[in-house]
């Protein structure tokens, strides 16, 4: 069945918040979708954002991010007053997310909510609890714990915390008993208003498509409690970090930080921990795309404590082996493999055994008639086709900064005269692709100028920032790219 989807991430709803959350622009978001035919709502990570505000840089691959958690919905639930939250200043600019209120204000709002809980009478919270403890009593404790420090990463705490030593662990469940219960609390709550919201959109014929990144963040709490996972060393610090080689787009390199897998060590348990990880995020969203996917094949390593990625070296991953036990485990997984960047050879042959459709950008195919993401040379309807992602320009943004045979190449295959023209002429591409899923970001149908750009890669500051306003999703919207849905049968 051939569908379209919208890709935007919980953050850029409208919300008198600050920041998108799960509540009453969460469902009539998903009402507008169905008015306009659209079958798929792509989201990003879920996960608390930390350094950079990047949702691929979380304290957790497991917990909800507390920023979503509506109070309209705590109000109702009796936890919290009206005057409470709305009484906060939320932004500076009703267009762009401001980070550092959000994290000021929204923490004191949501311990507000929980001195009003009542745990020991809530049977669906100590149902949370015991179905989540795999998780949840490692994740509460480090953020109890970084309260503690002030913020602090985990490694600059007190060697024996740092070290993960039993002794000093024990003792900080102990002194830290109440915090610990703040943040499972919190983690509850976004559970429960998420299972809500997801079964809203199933409802009404919406299949959410969520996000794993890859990688875990080097002060994340599987580094500080799991460091047999990663590439450590005897003080559980990496030996070398993530990223991608340098290339005519970034001459340095992509410097992400990340710590690398050991994969001798996921081999060794029968990949559990990861197969584990497929396995929550199939229960949180629908289809899960798989960001950089090609890094199961193999990755590329840098040495840890270098400035910049000149220097590094590809080295061997699971490949297909992992999701072929995955599938044995779990059954045949719904997943949409992010194979961009240096794709290889071996890579492809990896995404051949496993099945999963790929991905296509129109936005990088725009350079001659051979480029793979143009859709006359879509191989097969098992992909995504994209007008961008979410660290694409906006196509606006994109359409500003083409070069000059860039930009008289696409007139000439859009079939358009005028440069103000290819924008929708890059969506309706999309659309009428063999693709099975055609996917454009909501700033694709708001017209948005190039500083509605969700993200621009190895850059800090103005990045996740993108918010919508109530009144972008009209009916005339919803009736436009219902016909669009209609004129491409999804």
């Amino acid at each position: 069945m051939r569908k379209s989807c919208i890709l935007m991430h919980i953050s850029s709803l409208p919300s008198e918040y600050g920041i998108g959350k799960m509540g009453r622009h969460a469902f009539e978001f998903v009402n507008f979708l169905r008015k306009s035919e659209t079958k798929c709502w792509q989201i990003l990570p879920l996960s608390p954002t930390s350094y950079g505000d990047s949702p691929y840089q979380s304290f957790s691959v497991h917990a909800g991010n507390p920023y979503f958690i509506d109070f309209d919905i705590l109000e109702a639930d009796g936890l919290l007053e009206h005057h409470e939250f709305a009484s906060y200043k939320w932004e500076n600019d009703a267009e762009k997310v401001d980070y550092s209120i959000i994290y000021t204000n929204c923490y004191e709002v949501l311990r507000i909510a929980f001195s009003r809980f009542k745990a020991s009478k809530c049977a669906e919270y100590k149902a949370f609890c015991t179905e989540n403890k795999a998780w949840l009593d490692d994740y509460a404790l480090f953020m109890a714990l970084k309260d503690k420090n002030e913020g602090k990463a985990w490694y600059e705490w007190d060697e024996e915390l740092a070290m993960h030593k039993a002794k000093a662990v024990s003792s900080a469940k102990k002194e830290l008993k109440n915090e610990i219960a703040f943040y499972k609390f919190v983690q509850y709550e976004f559970s429960h208003q998420w299972a809500e919201l997801k079964k809203y959109a199933n409802d009404n014929g919406v299949e959410i498509i969520g996000d794993i990144p890859i990688y875990c963040a080097l002060d994340s709490v599987e580094a500080w409690t799991m460091p047999k996972l990663f590439r450590f060393d005897k003080k559980h610090m990496p030996t070398a970090v993530a990223g991608c080689p340098p290339d005519d787009f970034s001459p340095k390199g992509q410097l992400w930080g990340n710590p690398l897998y050991d994969w001798e060590y996921h081999k060794k348990t029968g990949f559990e921990w990861w197969i584990d990880r497929i396995y929550a995020a199939s229960k949180l969203y629908d289809i899960v795309r798989i960001d950089h996917f090609r890094g199961f094949e193999s990755y590329y390593a840098i040495p840890y404590g270098n400035e910049d990625a000149t220097v590094g070296e590809w080295e061997k991953g699971p490949n297909y082996e992992l999701f072929r036990l995955a599938e044995e485990k779990l059954g045949r997984l719904n997943i949409i493999a992010e194979d961009l960047g240096f794709i290889t050879p071996e890579v492809r042959e990896m995404l051949d055994k496993c099945g999963y459709p790929g991905m296509k950008v129109l936005q990088f195919g725009f350079s001659d008639g051979k480029n793979e993401h143009l859709p006359h040379n879509f191989t097969t309807a098992n992909c995504f086709a994209y007008t961008g992602t979410h660290d694409n320009e906006t196509l606006n943004g994109w359409v500003s900064v083409m070069d000059k045979n860039s930009l008289k190449f696409a007139k000439k295959y859009l079939n358009v005269k005028k440069k103000s023209e290819i924008p929708m002429a890059v969506v309706r591409q999309a659309w009428a692709s063999v693709a099975m899923v055609a996917a454009a970001q909501i700033q694709d149908f708001l017209d948005s100028p190039k500083s509605d750009r969700m993200n621009t890669p190895s850059t800090l500051g103005n990045n996740w920032q993108f918010r919508t306003q109530a009144e972008d999703f009209t009916p005339e919207l919803a009736k436009k790219i219902k016909k669009l849905n209609r004129m491409y049968n999804r």
